[in-house]
């Protein structure tokens, strides 16, 4: 079983999602090992969904649980939340906070009974189910739950990003699909270059729902064939995540070659979310936030933003080819960009300006 959903801003309602989580986390008989990056819940959401977690472990359940915490590296807006540890540590389980340096611990997945993968772009915020764009994946394999398990157990035992996302990429059986699992930042260059290469072959059409662009293999080949002009190609981004892209561009030195690449891609049709930009004293955090991308009938989706930093990061991606699932989500990249207007980057389109 394979199972992938899409989410629009403002169509979920919080209750709503955290039952369905909490009806997943419900299901568990053995084992429950859940990486969240953010994990900040509203109190009637935090009491569904810390219920499910309590009562798995009560049942003897094996409940473990990664967050991560204390990120110093300068980053563009928004910078990485602070996980409600005082929640985590309610909850009376094993947990291990693992230190964002150099880099994120991204990941939002579980893994249920050795069986079962919840995984995607959202986390687990009240905001993030309710005022963002996302897509969820679930599946049952033993062999793709048998992968997220081995990138767990790297985290857990090391307690470091960079030693972590070592796991196999070919692909195993989900169903009536092959799915390639990506794990960063083992393979995280080689999935820039994977998802470049499908962009680089695509002859229909590619689809980018992504915050930020900035990863050189996919920069590089969306400008080569938006400017060869023999394929359809459109997308979405966050207008500030973008803006505070570019700002961080002109502080590292990267602006006078990565900003010509990022405008040749931005003059194929990409709209930008209008997204409230991130105040320190609390804002609705409505990115968009969705991860995805379509070339021809293979589809690349996950926790991955399509960035140099992504590769850094500890994230997960599953790439699968199916004609139909493309075209679903190919359709819903549409549906949003179609959203937000258009959006041309320049050297004043920073994070402060928009």
């Amino acid at each position: 079983m394979l199972d992938v959903t899409t989410v629009h801003d403002g169509t979920r309602q919080p209750l709503e999602v955290a039952r369905e989580i909490a009806g997943f986390l419900s299901g568990a008989t053995r084992s429950l090992d859940l990486a969240q990056y953010d994990f900040h819940l509203e109190p009637e959401t935090a009491a569904v969904v810390g219920t499910a977690i309590t009562d798995a472990a009560g049942r003897g359940v094996a409940v473990r649980f990664l967050y991560n915490v204390d990120h110093r590296n300068p980053i563009p807006v928004p910078p990485p939340p602070e996980p409600d540890a005082q929640l985590i540590a309610a909850l009376g389980v094993p947990a291990r906070a693992i230190a964002g340096v150099p880099d994120l611990m991204h990941h939002k997945y579980v893994v249920r009974d050795e069986q079962d993968v919840w995984t995607g772009s959202m986390n687990w915020t009240d905001d993030s189910w309710s005022r963002q764009e996302n897509v969820v994946v679930t599946a049952s394999s033993e062999e793709l739950a048998a992968r997220f398990s081995e990138d767990f157990d790297e985290l857990w035992e090391t307690g470091a990003v960079e030693k972590s996302g070592f796991v196999d990429t070919t692909p195993v059986q989900v169903g009536d699909h092959r799915v390639r699992t990506w794990f960063t930042p083992g393979h995280g260059e080689g999935l820039s270059a994977r998802i470049g290469k499908a962009i680089a072959k695509a002859r229909r059409r590619v689809r980018i729902a992504s915050p930020v662009i900035t990863a050189a293999p996919v920069l590089a080949a969306l400008a080569e064939v938006i400017s060869e002009g023999r394929v359809d190609v459109a997308g979405v981004v966050d207008r500030p995540q973008v803006g505070g892209v570019i700002h961080q561009w002109g502080v590292n030195g990267n602006l006078s070659w990565k900003l010509p690449l990022l405008e040749r891609v931005m003059a194929a049709p990409f709209s930008a979310k209008p997204s409230t930009p991130w105040e320190a004293n609390g804002s609705v955090h409505d990115f968009m936030h969705a991860k995805l991308t379509v070339a021809d009938d293979t589809v690349f989706t996950g926790s991955f933003n399509l960035s140099r930093s992504g590769e850094r990061n500890a994230e997960n991606v599953l790439e699968v080819t199916d004609p139909e699932l493309a075209e679903r989500l190919a359709a819903y990249v549409d549906e949003v960009r179609g959203k937000y207007p258009r959006f041309t980057p320049t050297r004043s389109s920073t994070a402060a300006s928009s």
